[in-house]
């Protein structure tokens, strides 16, 4: 069975060093009406409580154009060393080079050109081009070649074409949960361990809390979650400024999906000024986004730590034990009344106060303006993506991920403004983390208010292989999602409920310790 593979995904061209220039691709796809494979998905619904079911998905197949390949790296400049190669794709003429030099060594190669899908601000295009070589039915076909590629001198790994994020028609298992909060009576809360610092499988949080079913839910880096966190109406983290996110009220009857920035100053000695960031260790911004001159970049960049010398960084009781170091650092009791001024970082947090750390001229500034004694005062502002201020009530909960996937029922990635899609030359990231197939994790709303909680298993070739965020956002509107949200995935991605997890997470361990999880807890005892 020949597949249709959606138009502007990753299109294969097929080229000889001497070959003349190439128009780029534009395979044809399936139309925008036709529908998507779920509909036709082998099915296993439960229903683990009133108002909740839970129902697992198979469709697609496997065929003949799902083989194992290699990939060749491209050097990052030309003429580079093919040894260490760094790229997994780049510019055309740098694939023709190594294609030539593979020839030369007695190799086989193909060029292919990666397109990715256009999302809500970006258009479809070339992403870059990149260097395979062979076609096996069996990962030890291709094994065998990466060894003899690398033995050559090139760098090589292997590659799953089903998994190259193109293929509508690819296995896959998805596990959805859909929750009529009316009917269940509980409520869907943010929930981490113990303290954010440190990292907590979503079984042992499932269990800690009592809750019947859970999800996880944000990036984590240094052990603790990256991006705006706000519980219970507390800002417990720091914004990725304008990434987007979910808020909700009242325990998920209120869901939207939007994109945030937050803006936290401190006023001492009659000088107001702005803190860089709460619970997240100084200097290191995970994901950029951040204020005051972070480096490289203040935009929102994935997987990518700015770094910002001069900072003040504010922690709560719910991080732990902060972290120590140079710089200086005043504590505070739960009026706001300085209770120490230390020439160094690393106090415990009093009960019900919290420290402002400082590092560089942040240092500076503390050690001259803050006096024991006196008092300081925070203030919080979360602004919408339209720049409305979002009131943090009792009953708030924002969680800050992306990108968004479906608004206002319309499939919108809001990609290069997520920070997903990369600038520049090596689009190495943007293919193997947005454009190809992973295991991934989404939380949405439907037309009637339900919330769905759905991960979609990835990385077993054959079984199931995963999505790719334009896959992804695809999947979440098919399912009837008005509002959706990208979670985070890979090896993260996990969906369980007190009996145990539901999915198959990608790790070779089984499930992973995560930094926040999103957790449906029964109703509150009368």
């Amino acid at each position: 069975m020949q597949r249709r593979f959606r138009s502007l995904v990753v299109a294969a061209a097929v080229l000889s060093a001497a070959s003349a220039p190439l128009a780029e691709a534009r395979p044809a796809g399936p139309s925008a009406e036709a529908p998507h494979p779920v509909h036709g998905a082998a099915r296993v619904t439960g229903t683990p409580a009133p108002g909740v079911t839970l129902t697992s998905l198979a469709y697609g197949r496997r065929d003949a154009d799902d083989v194992w390949t290699v990939q060749v790296g491209l050097p990052d400049r030309p003429g580079g060393p093919l040894a260490g190669a760094p790229l997994a794709l780049g510019p055309r003429d740098t694939a023709l080079d190594v294609a030539e030099e593979l020839r030369a060594r007695g190799f086989e190669p193909r060029v292919e050109a990666v397109t990715a899908p256009a999302y809500a601000d970006r258009r479809a295009g070339v992403l870059g081009w990149t260097v395979r070589a062979g076609r096996y039915a069996e990962e030890a076909g291709a094994a065998a070649l990466a060894d003899r590629l690398r033995a050559a001198g090139f760098t090589a790994r292997t590659r799953y074409t089903a998994q190259d994020g193109a293929d509508d028609g690819a296995p896959q298992h998805v596990h959805v949960l859909r929750v009529d909060l009316d009917a269940f009576g509980g409520r869907l809360a943010a929930d981490h361990g113990p303290t954010l610092h440190g990292t907590e499988k979503l079984t042992g949080l499932i269990g800690a809390a009592g809750a019947l079913a859970g999800v996880n839910g944000q990036w984590f880096y240094d052990s603790a979650p990256g991006g705006l966190y706000v519980r219970d109406g507390r800002l417990l983290g720091s914004a990725t400024q304008g990434r987007a996110g979910l808020r909700m009220e009242d325990g998920g009857r209120s869901f939207s999906v939007d994109t945030f920035t937050a803006e936290v100053t401190v006023t001492a000695g009659g000088e107001t000024v702005e803190v860089d960031g709460v619970n997240r260790l100084p200097g290191r911004i995970w994901n950029c986004g951040g204020v005051g001159g972070d480096l490289p970049t203040q935009r929102p960049l994935h997987d990518v730590a700015c770094t910002d010398p001069s900072e003040l960084v504010r922690f709560t009781p719910e991080w732990g034990a902060p972290p120590s170091g140079p710089g200086a650092e005043a504590v505070l009791d739960g009026r706001g009344r300085v209770a120490a001024v230390r020439a160094e970082r690393g106090a415990p947090v009093p009960p019900g106060g919290s420290t402002l750390q400082a590092i560089g001229d942040g240092a500076d500034w503390l050690l001259r303006t803050v006096r024991p004694g006196a008092s300081l005062v925070f203030e919080e502002r979360v602004r919408d993506g339209r720049g409305r201020p979002v009131a943090l009530g009792p009953g708030t909960t924002i969680l800050q991920v992306g990108p968004a996937l479906v608004r206002d029922g319309r499939v919108a990635v809001n990609a290069v403004a997520d920070g997903i899609v990369r600038e520049g030359p090596d689009q190495s990231f943007t293919y193997d983390w947005t454009v190809r197939a992973n295991p991934r994790s989404m939380i949405g709303v439907d037309d009637r208010g339900r919330l769905m909680l759905v991960v979609a298993d990835g990385r077993r070739p054959g079984v199931s292989e995963g999505l790719g965020i334009d896959g992804a956002a695809r999947l979440m509107r098919a399912l009837g999602a008005r509002e959706a949200l990208n979670l985070d995935g890979g090896g993260s991605s996990v969906l369980a409920t007190a009996a145990g997890v539901v999915n198959r997470p990608s790790d070779a361990a089984g499930e992973r310790a995560l930094g926040t999880g999103l957790l449906l807890l029964p109703p509150r005892p009368r």
